[in-house]
């Protein structure tokens, strides 16, 4: 009928006219830099780890978190070196745990390390709103989140509840890699998340004992995607044994071997 069409036309509008949750800072938090990917196994939550290392070794005056938002996957305990839950605060928030001068938070930290989180999105939701909310961070100057893959639930929540500085994308130079990446810097932008940049993972292969260098996954095709955009490449990252092996001892290759190539 007319006015069952009328009465929803009226609806619809009421709730556009909300328009998206408005953006409320951490506490304690003065910049929120998120990195991310379209596709999962590119290399990102090495490559957060190490930019958060990065960032507090290039400057002792900051203070650097990184929290883990991949519910599912969550990779950054085993990165960092570090096990156990977190304290509660006389406020009921939860302390990061603490390695290598970084303040870090993980859906890992308060489930078993081999328990499979198998829940659906209005639990995830919950989960990421705790994780944002409900830790006592102290101050920082920089967080570093590491988004899970993709451009689904938990991204859309963090781009739209907090502000963010900006995101980086990391791909490797594979196309079907490129393909989703393509599409999260899309993401981002749709949000009003400025994108700072891509990084290209797994870019080279050097042969230790040739030193016959490889492109596996392809050349240059994160640097492609960045005139296509018109982004910066912001790294260069090299496939190599030595990050795969220190970020999987707990001992990432910023903190244990400083003055490497990679």
């Amino acid at each position: 009928s007319s006015s069952g069409d009328e009465a929803l036309r009226d609806r619809r509008a009421r709730i556009l006219s909300r328009g998206l949750p408005k953006q409320k800072p951490i506490e304690g938090v003065k910049q929120v830099v998120v990195v991310a990917s379209g596709k999962g196994g590119v290399g990102k939550s090495t490559t957060a780890v190490n930019i958060a290392l990065a960032l507090a070794a290039n400057d002792s005056t900051k203070e650097v978190g990184l929290l883990d938002a991949d519910i599912y996957g969550p990779s950054i305990p085993k990165m960092m070196n570090l096990k156990g839950n977190p304290e509660l605060t006389p406020k009921n928030l939860m302390r990061p745990l603490k390695n290598y001068g970084i303040a870090c938070m993980s859906m890992g930290f308060l489930i078993e390390e081999t328990a499979p989180v198998v829940w659906r999105g209005l639990m995830v939701m919950s989960a990421v709103e705790k994780l944002l909310r409900q830790v006592d961070w102290g101050q920082l100057d920089y967080l570093v989140i590491d988004m899970p893959p993709g451009t689904g639930d938990v991204q859309l929540s963090v781009s739209q509840n907090i502000p963010i500085a900006g995101a980086v994308i990391v791909s490797t130079p594979q196309d079907v890699a490129l393909l989703d990446a393509h599409k999260g810097a899309e993401m981002f932008r749709k949000v009003h998340v400025p994108v700072l940049g891509l990084i290209q993972n797994m870019s080279v292969f050097q042969c230790p004992k040739c030193k016959h260098e490889t492109h596996i996954f392809g050349a240059d095709g994160v640097r492609g995607l960045a005139r296509t955009l018109g982004l910066d490449i912001l790294g260069d990252i090299p496939l190599h044994v030595n990050i795969r092996e220190t970020c999987d001892s707990g001992q990432p290759v910023v903190i244990s071997q400083p003055q490497s190539d990679a």
